[in-house]
């Protein structure tokens, strides 16, 4: 690689690090430490890729789960889970053929969703994209923050519960937890880059499989306690907790959008792709990561949202583990909601990791002789390597948590939030923009017949958003009736 070329990537992408150094002069051995970009020698595995996109993708999403398929019945709630599944699944393959323009094995790398839109597609798109994703990944944020909270407060209120025997309705508020969840994410968002939490993803990937289990197998025993699955062939009945024919439409229309935020976790691909090594192709390594997660997820999501169903029928809450159809054992509830919480600590720096990367990179563009911006001062650790504290990172990290968490408690829907993300993320960036590149690397015709089917796919999706997003819409109008800012309790 020429000097120019290191120079006009150096400042690329914050999260890694980029060495002004011509290969050309590179010491004897020295190429064994860096990629055929110059940067850091990736180490990233299948195995680390899978934990990334589980981490994303087993969050706080499957918590809804037996509600949605609540909304659409037996026959609904499976068929759709599994289509998002496949669909999700496809596009992710799309997507990933997408991470290096040209060569699959040699060509230019794209180290983010927009760098891949704007090799592929260029123009306008890649300004829409760059919206959508990182609006997507702000309202993310706020509802981790928001599933975060909830998930304390269900540990104080299950105690209190088990305590007064069930005699005291323990309401509580959700403010003082979803300012506990900020302070650890100010701490944690800290973390320079993506290549640096991979424990915390191991981590948060083992707590999610944890609290999981836990729904799984309390809904499993509801059901052997009763001895009959509960539920429809259609879903939940007019009449039943107040739904009127309309209602049971826009939360039909709901469910699907919470299934999609379930599934989501293309606006990352790329970024996780990035940290992948090679040989073998990135895109293989990808593919495969995205088979093993996208398997693993959707048998955990079929068992949990079907046995949660079938535990509760009609009347399954919003949020498993917290809408209290468990009582009993309490000491269990309270291991599955901390876990879901360390879950949720995680989750929040894969999803943020990308948008901090991105602020930071325009800042170091906009403003290149700011020593606010580009100077690192080491801070020494005790048996441990200096750290490198960044000014502006401490800043707008710290920040931007802050914004996120007054907006969670400006606006504490769950199933609401969730329905929304899932809707407005899921057409453009799972669909659209991955079968668009695709179709422009590999050059397929138009109005061939593969072009037409993945157009097919594309508008399927998007009608499909569109009656997510108007579900999630109408959840919130209802909520607002009701609804004083800054005194939600539970």
């Amino acid at each position: 690689m020429k000097m120019g070329e290191n120079i006009a990537t150096k400042n690329h992408h914050l999260s890694h690090q980029v060495f002004d150094l011509s290969l050309d002069e590179a010491p004897p051995g020295g190429f064994k430490c860096f990629d055929d970009d110059g940067r850091l020698k990736r180490t990233g595995t299948v195995w680390t890729a899978s934990a990334h996109i589980i981490t994303a993708v087993i969050g706080s999403g499957v918590l809804s789960l037996a509600w949605a398929t609540a909304q659409l019945g037996w026959i609904a709630g499976p068929t759709v889970m599994f289509l998002f599944s496949f669909v999700t699944y496809y596009t992710s393959t799309l997507l990933a053929a997408c991470y290096r323009s040209g060569d699959p094995v040699t060509g230019k790398r794209n180290y983010t969703y927009m760098d891949a839109v704007q090799a592929n597609l260029g123009g306008a798109k890649v300004k829409v994209c760059g919206l959508i994703q990182y609006l997507n990944l702000f309202g993310v944020a706020i509802g981790y923050t928001i599933a975060a909270s909830i998930s304390m407060m269900a540990i104080k209120r299950s105690n209190c519960f088990h305590e007064s025997r069930g005699k005291n309705p323990c309401k509580t508020s959700s403010t003082p937890y979803m300012i506990m969840f900020g302070v650890a994410e100010i701490l944690f968002s800290q973390i320079p880059d993506f290549d640096q939490i991979s424990w915390l993803s191991m981590v948060a990937a083992v707590m999610s499989f944890t609290y999981s289990s836990i729904g799984l197998g309390l809904g499993i025993a509801k059901v052997a306690e009763t001895g009959k699955f509960r539920g429809s062939l259609t879903g939940i009945s007019i009449g039943v907790g107040n739904v009127t024919q309309t209602q049971k439409i826009w939360r039909s229309f709901q469910a699907l959008g919470d299934i999609a935020f379930a599934y989501s976790f293309s606006l990352i691909l790329i970024e996780i792709q990035d940290t992948v090594k090679s040989p073998p192709s990135e895109s293989k390594t990808m593919k495969k990561a995205s088979l093993i997660s996208v398997t693993v997820t959707t048998l955990f999501y079929m068992l949990c949202g079907c046995f949660g169903y079938a535990a509760f029928g009609d009347l399954s809450p919003g949020n498993l583990l917290t809408g209290f159809g468990f009582y009993n054992p309490y000491w269990l509830l309270d291991i599955a909601n901390a876990a879901i919480v360390i879950h949720l600590v995680g989750a929040y720096q894969v999803y943020c990791q990308p948008l901090f990367a991105f602020v930071e990179k325009t800042a170091s563009e906009w403003f290149p002789e700011s020593e606010f911006i580009s100077r690192e001062i080491n801070v020494p650790i005790p048996c441990c390597k200096p750290y490198k504290l960044n000014l502006f990172r401490l800043v707008w990290r710290t920040i931007f948590v802050i914004i996120t968490t007054v907006i969670s408690m400006l606006m504490p829907f769950f199933n609401d939030v969730v329905g929304i993300l899932g809707a407005f993320g899921f057409w453009p960036l799972t669909v659209y923009f991955p079968v668009e590149m695709y179709i422009v690397q590999k050059k397929i015709p138009k109005w061939s017949t593969r072009w037409l089917c993945l157009q097919i796919l594309s508008v399927a999706c998007l009608i499909i958003s569109i009656a997510a997003a108007a579900g999630s819409f109408a959840g919130v109008v209802t909520d607002l009736k009701s609804y004083k800012p800054f005194r939600t309790s539970y």
